[in-house]
């Protein structure tokens, strides 16, 4: 950031509460679409004398009328800019008093999609994180809580908001919801809609009526999402003794939407991604994602809502622990073991990428310039690891004890991290001071495990020595020791486990600890069910590796070590050096045991992706070529295909899943080991299998396994053609189309092929599935995105500028494509580098963006 450059950062330091009582909201909305008018009816009382009365609200706002208990104020004491309306406290009652707003908004010429939008034509919502300013003046901040009472008037036919229904008449609804809420829970939906239907009883006898609402047309892809819902309702019953407390709760598919799902109160607005399945159109993965983001808003319900964060700082007080409950979730209705190792695979995919680079924060930031771009896998991902290892160290019990306590304590309140903590500290008695430097300290720490083995009469004593360093993040150069719970395991030479799993509690900088008593030297299963999100260093060879793959009881141990194989294998082909036959041959022996869960064997089958292999280099002090690194990973993925052909194809002629198509986690699990043999054999059959496939399969899961077999052999323009001819108008299998093209293309064409894309007129831009599919789709294409002469950036940097003028929030959420972009080569560095400042010099940049390039850019100084 140059020094002339305007900063509008915000400081934890710098809280203080409103000094206003906002006791009841009311609100009307006469719908138009370039003219909707706003009536804001606050009810407020002073907190602190002499203080002016400051409300949030954009340009956009046009203000109509004002008035203080009936009367326009003196204009004098009257003052507005670009992002607030003051009222000087001499204008203002000494005691309660009722203000008055009338604004009027342009719905249709709102692009960002912040506040109140059109989408095809429906009026639709987002106020999260300060999206309220957008729709009229308020102090849109979260600590400000009241009951809201909203009146809708419009032709359309149906028109929905927060709470209860009052009133539904032609041209009319009211809606009361009697919890308090922020602003930032606001919501409106007005439009053509249908609803598919159920009713649900709480368990203490309260009807609940359940509704999905979809355009027409779309009923018959939204019942797996209403069964999703219906079975989260009575999860959170049984597993957190939360219950329901609304008579209706809603949920509406909109388009256009910059997120993937909101938890307004009573009234959830989804990504219609993350609603709408059918076979023919959803994958496996289409529908766990639904599964466990519909959990995760109604979860919310409880962990968001009824307790909701004090200020922005606290976000991950709110997102952490509902990602962890929605894990949980998914754990119980699919398998456990896959879910924990899906869920470590994304946080490193990820969150580690982030914790490494210049993007690098706490789950709790103290500073930040633009909220929006804190919602992040830091926030939601590791802030879910903090719960979970909050979970290890105090036992099920004790967690269930805090919880009871949080819901009980801080019910309607708007929470901090503090809070959350003390909670747990007195209904479990233990000391949360340093645990909770994983909520302000930035990084990954790295653990290093050495091993000593003390031979005696009978036997002997192994000595595990750890020592934990957190590498210097943006602004902490420093970090002291945290608090790491470190699950390990012993098995014997035998393949047997000896001991229980043991949770090590390491507090110190360096720590030992004792194993005695053993009769002989176990091998050790270390960091069982990823107890901590760290980097474990440890001195261990293949051979070890591969005995642990064979026999660790742990799940999460067991595909780790074969994961370790992979990646020592991948790392040094990629620097040209030989090696893989020991990963080769040991893959081989697991993928053989029928015993074992099919979708486990699958995970096991897909090798690392190419951004894991970069990161791994680069943690090792190498420099990645991601050139090296594609051949590395394509080379290896041939000898596994050469090597087990005969077993391959036999899985993957016996993993067809008999009947007609179903979600459910067993046959969801099949179709994953049968699509991961596919994978591997299509690299030595030319894609003959894959095209059957394509032809004969009756679901979207093997269409698009076979799709991305055929794109990667030069086979794929028939297969894409026929997807269009039959989906061309359906957005969602079309993004999935826009995604996989450069995603899966060679390398060399990835970026021509996002440029042919990118003219074509159902490349809607403005739309910000689409606009996520083409970028997305390139920029995991590792070596495409990072080609050697720049292009990759250039296109990208092309269109998120072009993005920034109209979604300021996507453009910089999609600019973190560029954020490891120091760890390369010079010559890619220089181009990545120009393309940032490219960026950060156009005029106009939003503060989104604006933020985003000029951390990335700080860090190559």
């Amino acid at each position: 950031m140059t020094a002339d450059t305007p900063s509008n950062k915000q400081f934890l330091a710098d809280y203080r509460p409103w000094p206003f009582e906002l006791r009841q909201t009311a609100l009307e909305f006469d719908l138009a679409p370039s003219a909707t008018r706003v009536t804001a009816v606050l009810d407020l009382a002073p907190r602190e004398t002499a203080a002016d009365l400051v409300l949030d609200g954009g340009k956009g706002l046009q203000l109509l009328r004002l008035a203080i208990d009936g009367a326009a104020p003196d204009p004098a004491h009257v003052r507005r800019d670009e992002e607030t309306l003051t009222i000087a406290a001499a204008a203002l009652p000494q005691a309660a008093f009722r203000l008055e707003t009338e604004v009027e908004i342009d719905p249709s010429a709102n692009t960002a999609f912040e506040g109140l939008y059109l989408s095809g034509g429906m009026f639709c919502t987002q106020c999260e994180a300060e999206g309220f300013r957008h729709i009229t003046f308020y102090p849109d901040r979260p600590d400000v809580m009241t009951t809201f009472r909203v009146a809708i008037r419009s032709e359309l036919p149906v028109l929905l908001s927060n709470g209860n229904p009052v009133r539904q008449q032609p041209g009319l609804a009211e809606w009361h919801d009697p919890w308090p809420k922020p602003s930032y829970l606001f919501a409106l939906v007005a439009g053509d809609l249908v609803a598919i239907s159920d009713r649900f009883t709480t368990r203490s006898g309260r009807e609940v009526a359940l509704n999905v609402w979809v355009r027409p047309g779309d009923q018959d892809r939204a019942g797996f999402a209403l069964e999703s819902l219906v079975k989260s309702m009575r999860w959170d019953e049984d597993v957190y003794g939360r219950e329901y407390d609304l008579d209706v709760f809603n949920i509406v598919a909109v388009d256009d939407f910059n997120m993937g799902a909101m938890e307004n109160k009573g009234l959830n607005i989804f990504n219609s991604k993350l609603v709408l399945a059918s076979p023919e159109t959803a994958t496996d993965a289409d529908y766990e994602r639904i599964e466990s983001v519909i959990a995760h808003e109604y979860f919310h319900n409880w962990t968001g809502n009824r307790i909701t964060c004090r200020d922005w700082f606290q976000l991950c007080l709110k997102e952490g622990l509902t990602v962890f409950r929605d894990q949980q979730f998914t754990s119980d209705m699919r398998s456990a073991a896959v879910k924990r190792i899906s869920d470590v695979q994304a946080l490193r995919a990820r969150q580690f990428r982030e914790d490494q680079g210049p993007l690098a924060h706490p789950p709790r930031p103290d500073q930040y310039e633009e909220i929006n771009n804190f919602y992040t896998a830091t926030v939601y991902e590791k802030g879910a690891e903090v719960i979970g290892m909050l979970k290890t160290l105090v036992g099920d019990e004790g967690y269930r004890a805090a919880l009871d306590l949080y819901f009980d304590r801080h019910d309607g309140d708007a929470a901090t991290i503090e809070d959350w903590l003390k909670v747990f500290e007195d209904a479990t008695g233990r000391d949360l001071a340093q645990f909770k430097r994983w909520y302000t300290d930035a990084g990954t720490p790295r653990l290093t495990m050495r091993e000593d083995w003390v031979e005696e009469a009978e036997g002997g004593t192994l000595v595990l020595d750890f020592a934990q360093e957190t590498p210097p993040t943006p602004g902490q150069p420093v970090k002291p020791p945290r608090v790491i719970p470190i699950a390990v395991g012993l098995i014997g030479p035998n393949g047997d486990e000896i001991a229980p799993t043991r949770v090590l509690e390491m507090t110190d900088a360096r720590q030992g600890f004792r194993f005695e008593g053993l009769g002989a030297r176990p091998v050790v299963s270390a960091l069982r069910g990823f107890s901590a999100p760290v980097m474990l260093e440890r001195v261990i060879d293949d051979a070890t590796r591969a005995f642990l793959l064979a026999h660790d009881t742990d799940p999460f141990a067991r595909w780790e070590a074969g994961r370790d194989l992979a990646l020592s294998a991948l790392t040094g082909l990629a620097q040209g050096q030989a090696g893989g036959d020991g990963y080769v041959e040991a893959i081989g022996r697991l993928i053989a045991d029928e015993g074992a869960d099919p979708a486990f064997r699958a995970l096991c089958l897909n090798l690392p992706g190419e951004e894991e292999i970069a990161t791994r280099l680069a943690a090792q002090g190498v420099t990645p070529d991601p050139d090296a690194i594609h051949a590395a990973r394509g080379d290896l993925a041939r000898r596994l295909a050469e090597a087990h052909e005969a077993l391959l194809a036999g899985i993957y002629d016996r993993m067809v899943v008999p009947g007609d198509y179903s979600p459910d986690a067993a046959a969801a699990a099949r179709r994953a080991l049968r699509i991961a043999a596919l994978g591997l054999l299509s690299r030595i059959d030319g894609g003959d299998r894959a095209e059957v496939l394509f032809g004969t399969a009756g679901n979207m899961t093997e269409r698009m396994a076979a799709l991305t077999c055929l794109i990667r052999r030069g086979r794929g323009q028939t297969a894409l053609r026929i997807l269009e001819e039959q989906f061309g108008d359906n957005r969602l299998v079309m993004d999935k189309w826009f995604t996989i093209q450069p995603m899966v293309a060679p390398p060399a064409d990835a970026v021509e092929i996002a440029r042919r894309l990118a003219k074509r007129p159902d490349f809607e831009w403005q739309n910000p599935n689409r606009f996520r599919a083409l970028l997305g789709g390139l920029a995991g294409n590792h070596a495409g995105f990072h080609r050697a002469d720049g292009a990759g950036y250039d296109f990208t940097a092309d269109w998120l500028m072009r993005m920034d003028g109209a979604n300021p929030q996507i453009a910089a959420r999609m600019s973190t494509a560029f954020e490891t972009w120091p760890r390369y080569d010079a010559g890619r560095r220089e181009k990545a580098l120009a393309a940032l400042r490219r960026m950060a010099a156009m005029e106009g940049i939003s503060r989104n963006l604006r933020e985003m390039v000029s951390r990335m850019i700080a860090a190559g100084d």
